[in-house]
């Protein structure tokens, strides 16, 4: 799996709009990750080209078997961080925001190093 962040933040959003809305549309990553329209068109051209997403004619886009995976590694990471920074005391919104840096940059084996410590 070689995706950048961008591209983890663009999967993890679709999954996370698809568990919301009967569909998603570019219009809706636009509006939930507050970007312009534009970019969202040139990130989910470049995830079809990955093969991490599929979009139909009439613009609803799907994640892939390999986007869904990558989606939900970076979301249980988002989720395992936010709640334990906060369960240590540190305020929701730095929580999460913290929780968005390191989803990314922390090796899989440190991850689940940390899950099996927390749990």
């Amino acid at each position: 799996m070689n995706t950048n962040e961008s591209a983890e933040n663009y999967l993890e959003t679709i999954l996370i709009l698809s568990k919301r809305l009967p569909v998603v549309r570019s219009v809706d990553i636009a509006n939930e990750m507050g970007f312009k329209k534009p970019s969202v068109s040139i990130a989910m051209k470049n995830l079809r080209e990955n093969k991490h997403i599929t979009v139909s004619d009439a613009g609803f886009i799907t994640l892939t078997e390999s986007g869904r995976e990558i989606a939900e590694m970076i979301y249980e990471r988002h989720l395992l961080f936010s709640s334990w920074l906060m369960r240590l005391g540190v305020n929701e919104k730095t929580a999460l925001e913290d929780a968005c840096k390191i989803e990314h940059v922390l090796s899989k084996e440190s991850f689940e190093a940390i899950k099996r410590h927390i749990g």
